[in-house]
């Protein structure tokens, strides 16, 4: 029996471990997506997409996935036609949130996303109806290397309308139109750009108890897990 737990303990370990990783490249054939499609996929042309691809193959993403979500975002997968279709909602409490989904079947995705508000006892809304709450923005969340000033300096050269200092990351907005070349001249200087993406952004954040933040935060993920949504927004502080 003592052989036999450890198995089970080893299996149980390993299908963790599977999990995590699992999402992280989710999330990292997600960034990759959204950078294609923003941007085209061309690597020397699209500096988002080549930080997106450099963090993929850090994390040992076979290149076979990398080209499935290149060629998911620019269309070039044959037989199969891709839609971009936002979803908007509301979560607990009222809680905005905001859904961009590309799908190659509408019913089945807005079957899953509906079943995930129900769960969070929130409710699937009309397009609209939360949307105008939301502006987008280029974002980019570099690591901190004790370059901040020099990073600070290049960001604002290159149209950065914010600059805010965390522990470990300096995280700049720019508008979407800037983004593509303030990703550029921060890569070229080889600072640790950690993300770059245009997101959208709540332009009044809602204060929530801890409860109700931990079932929007339960929503969130249950709705990112799905592989046809790319992007989940809320409007909680």
């Amino acid at each position: 029996m003592a052989g036999h737990n450890k198995w089970s303990k080893i299996k149980r370990q390993k299908g963790v471990l599977d999990a995590k990783r699992g999402a992280i490249f989710t999330k990292l054939v997600k960034n990759i997506t959204a950078a294609a499609k923003q941007g085209g996929g061309e690597i020397d042309l699209n500096p988002s997409l080549r930080v997106a691809i450099a963090q993929a193959k850090e994390a040992s993403m076979p290149h076979a996935n990398i080209q499935k979500a290149i060629d998911k975002a620019l269309g070039n997968i044959a037989g199969v036609v891709y839609q971009d279709i936002t979803y908007e909602g509301y979560g607990p409490n009222g809680v905005a949130v905001l859904i961009e989904a590309m799908s190659d079947n509408k019913n089945r995705t807005v079957a899953n996303i509906r079943l995930a508000f129900n769960k969070a006892g929130g409710s699937l809304g009309e397009n609209g109806c939360v949307g105008w709450m939301f502006e987008k923005k280029g974002i980019l969340v570099v690591g901190r290397d004790g370059r901040e000033e020099e990073l600070m300096e290049l960001a604002l050269e290159n149209n950065a309308s914010d600059i805010n200092e965390y522990e470990e990351v300096m995280v700049i907005e720019c508008e979407p139109s800037e983004h593509s070349a303030l990703v550029g001249a921060i890569d070229a200087q080889k600072f640790d750009i950690m993300e770059s993406k245009i997101e959208l952004i709540a332009e009044n954040e809602l204060d929530v108890d801890e409860e109700t933040a931990m079932k929007i935060q339960e929503l969130v993920e249950r709705l990112e897990e799905d592989e046809d949504v790319q992007n989940v927004y809320t409007n909680v502080k």
